[in-house]
């Protein structure tokens, strides 16, 4: 029903009326508006387990290459997307790596203390364009509510399917998608997740310059069904103040086979969270609080074959997402945050944030009232001129502390983790 669905959006967005200048008549040619960047990642992240769990630590160096290719000239443009991805293990962590919320270097089912020293892994889509609507089909990394691949290791994640994306309004884009395809982070081949298929539709609508909202829903076979609601509000104080109210929810409806299979306790989650950011020159102050309810914590990400959703590691819009996501059955979280950009004081480039986030009223089941809390902190430079231009540094930190409850229950467990990653961007064409 729902690939009828996607079919019938598809033909609604191509009729539609065109709002706003048509991307396709501009095209300069396949040739002409073609693009390709490589980035250079060196990435670090060492968790320091506290209660007999083996602490991860893994590193390496990440060589991500993408090709965009122009639309030829016409009424309807034909193009290509292509990647190339390569990391080289500089420290595996016998012993220590395989965690998976690390997943740098798969470990071998057979040996799970020994990682590969390398790994590679490249993608291609094929896409057209009419007017301003866009079909791709084949390897991409989606970037939705409801599907955002992981990026934020040493490789991302990428999926293989269709996806429709639509600008034909003005503010205003649709996507309709389906893929039945995961490629692992931290593996070779495309299919390395196991994902059966995932169909995912919404949109995201700009009302003004100051208000967005975005309403996506995602069905992902015999897993779960998800639906999301985003609404950004941006209030203009004066030249050098502003609040931003920004909220993000979830509702999911689990299947009963995969309930089973994961262990959970229940079939349903309803989570959200509501971010207030009063800024101030170069100083900004956050509070939020984030909700959790159902009979069971929200579920996300991971990969089908080894028991998880399959639907991007990343795919947690919620305000209190740190080391931990705060997201178990039943929890309440509450955050303070502070950020500063150290532009304003004759350093370009340079930005600090420290957040506290303290969640509690955590359903055990039998251990008593869970708690955790974490500080978090990160500082990250970028450079702003001279040869090494956009080469960024980047310094995180958290420390992790739970009840003995959260832990009996095997929800989370106390840590300190660091994680430094060092990237390069270079515009080759």
């Amino acid at each position: 029903m729902l690939k009828a669905r996607i079919s019938l959006v598809a033909l609604a967005l191509i009729a539609a009326t065109q709002a706003q200048a048509n991307e396709q008549a501009a095209s300069k040619g396949f040739v002409e508006d073609s693009s390709m960047k490589l980035l250079l990642r060196n990435a670090y992240i060492n968790r320091d387990k506290k209660h007999g769990t083996n602490d991860q630590i893994e590193w390496g160096q990440g060589f991500i290459a993408n090709f965009s290719s122009g639309f030829t000239q016409g009424t309807v443009g034909v193009g290509v997307d292509v990647f190339g991805l390569y990391a080289i293990r500089l420290d595996g962590g016998k012993g220590h790596n395989g965690g998976g919320g690390v997943d740098f270097f798969q470990p071998s089912d057979t040996a799970p203390a020994n990682s590969p020293h390398n790994l590679a892994r490249g993608g291609a889509a094929v896409k057209f364009r009419i007017s301003n609507t866009v079909l791709k089909y084949g390897d991409q990394m989606p970037s939705l509510p409801v599907l955002q691949h992981d990026d934020a290791r040493l490789l991302p994640e990428s999926f293989t399917g269709t996806l429709i994306t639509s600008n034909e309004i003005e503010g205003l884009e649709l996507n309709a998608g389906r893929f039945t395809q995961e490629a692992r982070k931290s593996a070779e081949g495309r299919d390395s997740g196991g994902l059966k298929s995932i169909n995912v539709l919404g949109g995201r609508y700009k009302f003004t310059d100051n208000l967005t909202a975005s309403l996506y829903t995602s069905d992902v076979e015999d897993v779960l069904k998800k639906h999301y609601l985003g609404v950004n509000y941006v209030h203009p104080i004066a030249d050098d103040q502003s609040l931003t109210l920004d909220f993000n929810g979830y509702k999911t409806d689990i299947d009963s086979k995969f309930e089973r299979e994961a262990g959970l306790t229940g079939d349903s989650n309803t989570i959200w969270s509501l971010a207030a950011t009063y800024t101030l020159g170069a100083h900004s102050f956050t509070i939020a609080h984030q909700r959790s309810t159902g009979d069971t914590g929200y579920n996300y990400g991971w990969y089908q074959n080894r028991g998880g959703v399959g639907d991007g590691g990343s795919t947690i819009f919620l305000a209190n997402s740190y080391w931990s996501d705060f997201n178990a059955e039943d929890e309440r979280s509450w955050q303070i945050g502070y950020g500063l950009d150290f532009g304003a004081y004759g350093v370009p480039g340079l930005t600090y944030n420290v957040a506290y986030v303290r969640g509690d009223n955590i359903n055990t089941h039998g251990f008593g009232e869970g708690k955790e809390r974490e500080v978090f902190n990160q500082v990250r430079y970028v450079v702003q001129e001279g040869p090494a231009k956009d080469l960024s540094v980047k310094l995180r930190s958290s420390i992790l502390r739970t009840s003995d409850s959260v832990r009996q229950n095997e929800y989370n467990d106390d840590g300190n983790e660091v994680r430094v990653f060092v990237e390069y961007p270079i515009s080759i064409f």
